[in-house]
């Protein structure tokens, strides 16, 4: 039987060869993809430091100034914003605080840690400010305490604090028709050991799916894309019962960051008003095809999702539209870290992968690959979807813009040697998209970025 996909890490990045390019097609050269990570110091042709962004001149595309991360100002974001602490989680905090909120002081990072983890931190992780490693709730330190080292979370505001004067207020929220789809709060971030934790920013199209027990036990099914404020994309064999699936026992939670953990300034939730599986759906042996399905969201005061930096819809890419083999796409998940593992990842995950040549595809798989599936993975077979990242997106940019391109449908285990993630071919499923949904993409030009109304 095919597993329920779910995406995973288990090592780093590796630089392709030119001998892998025959894993895509005999011809047809891959394409890199263009993520980098923080760094202090500037490294050659890289005009913005600390992980921030060129942004260039829409006319003559060269250089006209950065886009910061977090906590970072300047003409090349090579200062520390003086005054804040911390947004969302903490992250990617690079302030100097070093007291707990209990008003002890850190300690220095030991030398284990600052290579695993503050190698690009300032002065190379050699000091003892707020971090947050681990993915806590916001950055924290050790301290010493009763004669023994615990960490405590650090004495810093959030970036906008109490004392700090009230913002201006918000301009009224554009009309439906205003909105831009596909267009991420944060980059891909946070390389860590051998897995890469991702946050809700960087994926904010993600929709994470309930299902309630009999015992009214909450229990998470699959993930799921936002294609638009009531509409949540994901696989139509995340519902086992068919046509008798009770939308009323599912819900939808989009901007989550944490499995075991919720943030209900952050959280929307949704019950399911409508479960829409494809009618050609079927298990074919050990794969899916048309393994596709839709949820409308029930609104609450005439009101779906609310656009915010931790929920945004993701761009449909133009009908029959496809992208060439070796194309670096990514993926995300809530789903386990390695094959084999009883428990699901705690923490938002993501992976690049790079789109693989049909034919080279079916000479993995042979007829249990049809037309509305493509397969993409990694020359080294390090990186895949597994089980528990059913339904979610496998995303490419072009043009700036995030287009839905794969739900991820099943596979034979997870990063497993010739045998890489299939998914489902969304360009195959416009139409139906559209029929069902009144959802259109309006397309200017091949592939630029597109509307949803």
């Amino acid at each position: 039987m095919a597993t329920m996909r779910n995406f995973v890490l288990i090592c780093t990045l590796a630089a392709l060869s030119a001998a892998e390019a025959g894993f895509f097609s005999s011809s047809h050269s891959t394409s890199s993809s263009s993520s980098s990570s923080s760094s202090s110091f500037e490294s050659a042709g890289r005009i913005c430091l600390n992980g921030g962004s060129s942004v260039p001149s829409l006319t003559s595309g060269e250089h006209m100034f950065c886009s910061c991360a977090e906590g970072f100002e300047g003409r090349h974001c090579e200062k520390v914003k003086a005054g804040q602490c911390f947004e969302g989680v903490g992250l990617y905090y690079r302030g100097t605080m070093a007291k707990s909120k209990r008003g002890r002081t850190c300690e220095e990072w030991d030398s284990d840690t600052r290579e695993l983890y503050l190698s690009i931190d300032l002065k190379s992780g050699r000091h003892n400010y707020c971090r947050n490693l681990h993915y806590k709730r916001r950055p924290w330190c050790f301290v010493w305490k009763n004669l023994q080292l615990v960490w405590e979370y650090c004495a810093c505001p959030p970036a906008v604090s109490s004392d700090s004067p009230p913002p201006p207020p918000p301009p009224p929220p554009p009309q439906a028709a205003e909105s831009t789809c596909g267009q991420r709060s944060r980059r891909k971030q946070t390389k860590i050991v051998e897995e890469q934790f991702a946050t809700v920013e960087s994926h904010p199209w993600l929709a994470a799916i309930y299902w309630r027990s009999k015992s009214k036990e909450k229990v998470f099914r699959c993930g799921g894309s936002l294609i638009s404020a009531c509409w949540v994309l994901t696989a139509a064999h995340c519902f086992p019962d068919g046509s008798l699936t009770k939308a009323r026992r599912f819900s939808v939670i989009l901007g989550k960051n944490m499995m075991n953990e919720s943030d209900p300034t952050v959280e929307q939730t949704f019950r399911v008003e409508e479960i829409i599986l494809h009618d050609g759906f079927v298990q074919n042996g050990e794969s899916f095809n048309n393994d596709i399905a839709l949820l409308k969201l029930r609104a609450r005061s005439g009101q779906c999702a609310e656009e915010s930096s931790s929920v945004k819809s993701v761009c449909l890419p133009p009908p029959q539209q496809n992208l060439q083999p070796g194309v670096s796409c990514e993926i995300a998940g809530y789903g386990k870290e390695k094959f084999g593992l009883w428990y699901k990842s705690q923490f938002l995950i993501e992976a690049q992968v790079k789109l693989i040549a049909d034919d080279v595809c079916r000479n993995y798989y042979g007829n249990m690959l049809s037309d509305n599936m493509f397969c993409a993975g990694r020359p080294d077979w390090s990186q895949d979807a597994c089980e528990g990242d059913s339904g979610g997106p496998l995303v490419c940019e072009v043009g700036s813009t995030l287009f839905l391109f794969g739900v991820i449908s099943w596979g034979d285990g997870c990063a497993q040697e010739n045998r890489p993630g299939v998914y489902t071919t969304v360009t195959n499923y416009n139409q139906w998209i559209e029929e069902k949904t009144g959802l259109t993409s309006i397309t200017a030009g091949s592939m630029f970025p597109q509307k949803l109304t």
